[in-house]
């Protein structure tokens, strides 16, 4: 609560702590003051063992620590066992983005002649006309989006923070077209919810079923759902940092944009267009071979 966290990172947080308590339990540890660096230690190399990844393993580890920094805040141990025991590197990966002409073949594939496929047509070009996480845009109220001449939404991010993204032009058509032709009569299934996006039953689009809609579409556009370039909910957020950075926006305009808390976390993107600059030059200068 007092770092704004999501639901979802407190709930994942909680299964990575009780994992630990299970292990301490089983040790015979019952106490935080008996727990010494070598259990953390041991819980770490448990979480690496059982196959988990390193980035899932250092999250738990850092919900671990987080725990043991909180009992010495509060008094309740004199000391930090786990201040030496830090969270594997998970090894770089740049994010997975779609070239321009794979965006526009998904972006068409939901059918604009009944009220879902509307729906469908208008997520999923707010998600690439805004750079909207998939959890923004189901949390979209009717009153956070402004489809005047300026046409913005307010998003609601991580840690609490909002941000006001301009809304473009085939994003505020699909928009306009659902919310005249199809939310009213996906609304009156309901309870009057102010959510945006709307499911069968009028209720608000949950990141589930947003997540099936997107995965369905990506099918029908002949885009991958498996392997290591499978299209995942942040394929749209990617391709929308990665397309703007190629058409030349400043990368701290990209981080307002996202809505990242430091740049740092941007300047991944940056090495994505760089690697799409080795390609071209590869593929299209006489003497890049």
């Amino acid at each position: 609560m007092e770092r704004g966290l999501s639901r979802n990172t407190l709930a994942s947080y909680r299964r990575d702590l009780d994992r630990y308590a299970g292990q301490l339990a089983a040790a015979g540890i019952t106490e935080l003051a008996d727990v010494r660096p070598a259990d953390v230690t041991r819980h770490l190399a448990a979480l690496r063992e059982s196959g988990l990844a390193s980035s899932s393993a250092a999250r738990a580890i850092s919900a671990v620590r987080g725990l043991h920094r909180f009992a010495v805040r509060e008094r309740l141990v004199a000391h930090d066992v786990s201040a030496d025991v830090h969270p594997p590197a998970p090894p770089k990966r740049l994010p997975k983005a779609l070239d321009v002409s794979q965006v526009e073949r998904l972006l068409a594939t939901p059918a604009t002649d009944s009220p879902l496929g509307l729906r469908d047509r208008a997520l999923l070009e707010f998600l690439y006309g805004t750079g909207a996480r998939i959890s923004e845009a189901v949390g979209a109220d009717i009153d956070d989006l402004d489809l005047g001449e300026d046409s913005g939404a307010v998003l609601r991010g991580k840690g609490g923070r909002t941000r006001l993204v301009p809304v473009g032009g085939y994003a505020k058509a699909a928009l306009q077209a659902y919310l005249v032709r199809a939310r009213p009569s996906l609304s009156e299934n309901g309870r009057g919810t102010p959510a945006i996006f709307l499911n069968a039953r009028g209720g608000r689009l949950s990141r589930q079923s947003a997540w099936t809609v997107l995965h369905r579409c990506a099918i029908a556009a002949g885009l991958p759902v498996d392997g290591p370039y499978a299209v995942s909910p942040h394929t749209l957020r990617h391709s929308y940092a990665t397309h703007l950075l190629d058409g030349g926006a400043d990368v701290r305009v990209v981080q307002e944009l996202l809505g990242h808390a430091s740049v740092t976390t941007t300047q991944v993107y940056t090495l994505v267009t760089v690697e799409r600059l080795r390609e071209v030059y590869a593929t299209s200068h006489p003497r890049a071979r």
